[in-house]
């Protein structure tokens, strides 16, 4: 039972790093370790029935019913991840962006497989579906980037609209705050550990994923293969977001002057592979293995 849940925290904890990312989804890794239609009939049952057992004090039953071992460990990983990781990733993010980008491209263009294969029959409609799902990932990584602001609301609907993508494979809930403006906020509370930011933002989590997930449920059960076909298509449409070689054409200066001085991109384009392409690939190269590695040991794990 401990190596189970150890197992659990481990994953949650590559679904937190992956959200750290804008363009990665925590979605994603949720899907191929094997746990993501778990994790969304988990969260679905956080219901009126729930809370009317709560009302009763059967916290015992209320807590078997919503699954809440495996929500509290998983959610315990991504927790903690976020927590721990915010600053690498930023560092690296900031020091060896060749090495980083290509190493989540290569994570999501194998995902797209992996993903994509466990569609039950792919016909006309998934087809269209597929493709209709990469022009929408693709039209979103090209929007340009909000400045956006700092108000309790704001942040709050940043935070809902964050996490619907987040469980989305293929939607990265990092590039939706960072289309927000909220992305250079957030992170920086977590990195400075500014209580207020963060618990805003988690009110709006808490209310999007309850929301959302209800109806991802109800859409998983009835079109299963055109929706597995609509995700595959959002990972191929997000690889633009992680390719890593970028110019950027537009940017605006956050918080000027002050010690948080910081440059978001509003608009960038594609170049061409640089002089680093060597390096670049085996970083999608290792990017590849460890999503074929994870999805082999989700699979190891479920027979």
């Amino acid at each position: 039972m401990l190596k189970s849940y150890l197992r659990l925290f481990l994953k949650g904890m590559a679904m937190g790093a992956a959200d750290v990312v804008p363009g990665v989804s925590g979605g994603t890794i949720a899907f191929i370790t094997g746990i993501y239609e778990e994790l969304i009939s988990s969260i679905s049952a956080i219901n009126i029935h729930a809370v009317k057992l709560l009302m009763k004090g059967q916290f015992k039953n209320a807590w078997k019913y919503v699954n809440g071992n495996f929500l509290a460990v998983l959610f315990a990983g991504v927790f903690t991840s976020i927590m721990t990781l915010a600053s690498l990733l930023t560092y690296l993010l900031e020091h060896f962006p060749i090495v980083v980008w290509s190493f989540f491209f290569g994570l999501v263009t194998a995902s797209i497989w992996l993903v994509g294969r466990t569609v039950k029959q792919w016909n006309v409609i998934t087809v269209m579906s597929f493709i209709l799902g990469a022009v929408i990932a693709y039209v979103i990584t090209i929007i340009p980037a909000s400045d956006g602001v700092s108000e309790p609301w704001y942040l709050i609907l940043c935070g809902a609209l964050a996490i619907c993508a987040m469980i989305l494979p293929g939607i990265s809930g990092s590039f939706i705050l960072l289309l927000l403006g909220a992305y250079s906020t957030v992170l920086a509370a977590v990195s400075e550990r500014e209580l207020s930011t963060i618990m805003y933002v988690g009110i709006g989590a808490i209310l999007g994923l309850i929301s959302f997930t209800k109806a991802l449920k109800w859409i998983f059960s009835n079109y299963y293969s055109t929706t597995i076909a609509v995700l595959s298509g959002f990972l191929l449409g997000s690889l633009n977001k992680l390719w890593p070689w970028k110019e950027v054409l537009e940017s605006f200066t956050k918080h000027e002057g002050t010690a948080k001085e910081e440059v978001v991109v509003i608009t960038s384009i594609n170049l061409s592979p640089g002089p680093e392409w060597p390096v670049a690939l085996l970083c999608v190269c290792a990017g590849g293995v460890l999503v074929l590695l994870l999805e082999r040991y989700g699979n190891r794990e479920r027979v």
